[in-house]
């Protein structure tokens, strides 16, 4: 599998397979704000290393799964010891290949924007950890992708997806930036970033951090609910969707 040349993200995943340490994760948002993370190696972080409120949602993990934007592979690894089927996918060439040199036995190369690929009653648990419920990356798509996985997914088919509320800070900055975003007519936490790793520089992309009251208005009408939060002490939480009886995608 060929690694693109700006796949910066692929690019920090095989660094730290190769044996790489400290290696940091470095995100440049379009109002030129750079932040830096530890994320590299957490992607690769056994069960006993994850917070509280991943290892609750991976109790409630059931069937056939889809986990998107699967990264280093860090959940199928887990849930395929565990004997579940799991599919993984990332748009990321260096993160497949990381995900296939551990022993990921599902790890497809694709974008969450090709889901339609899959057929109909595909899965029962669609994994979207790691914050993951940004990939969606604008309320527009979110929709659309959503109904798309009422279609993919089985009659008791279950979304758990991981986010966390951007109003929640005080810092100055990405509280500008969310009043710039809402001037705009985008939401307040609909970022646009890219990924730095060496001399490596990848795409633009837009990534989506919603508050709960804005999840709930995302779901309303895909033929999805919000059956349950799970919550921690910070801005992080999980959600777990249910098929929704009354409404039809």
């Amino acid at each position: 599998m060929p690694a693109l040349r700006n796949d910066a993200y692929g690019s920090e995943f095989m660094a730290v397979y190769r044996g790489a340490s400290n290696i940091l994760e470095i995100v440049e948002r379009e109002d030129n704000l750079i932040s830096t993370s530890n994320w590299p190696s957490r992607y690769f972080g056994e069960y006993s290393t994850w917070g509280p409120l991943e290892k609750q949602a991976m109790r409630l993990v059931k069937g056939r799964v889809l986990d998107i934007g699967c990264g280093a592979g860090r959940l199928g690894l887990y849930l395929q010891k565990k004997g579940f089927e799991v599919t993984g996918i990332d748009n990321s060439p260096g993160a497949i290949k990381v995900c296939r040199l551990r022993g990921h036995k599902k790890a497809r190369l694709m974008a969450i924007a090709d889901i339609h690929r899959f057929k109909k009653d595909s899965f029962d648990t669609i994994l979207m950890m790691g914050n993951n419920f940004g990939l969606f990356g604008s309320y527009k798509q979110a929709v659309r992708l959503l109904k798309e996985m009422h279609r993919i997914s089985s009659a008791k088919g279950q979304i758990i997806a991981e986010t966390v509320n951007p109003y929640s800070t005080t810092e100055p900055l990405h509280k500008g930036y969310h009043r710039l975003n809402l001037r705009r007519g985008r939401m307040g936490g609909q970022l646009r970033i890219r990924i730095r790793h060496s001399n490596i520089i990848g795409p633009w992309f837009e990534y989506l951090l919603v508050s709960q009251k804005e999840m709930k208005r995302i779901v309303q009408g895909t033929g999805w609910r919000i059956a349950r939060i799970l919550e921690g002490k910070g801005p992080g939480y999980t959600a777990v969707l249910k098929k929704d009886p009354v409404t039809r995608a």
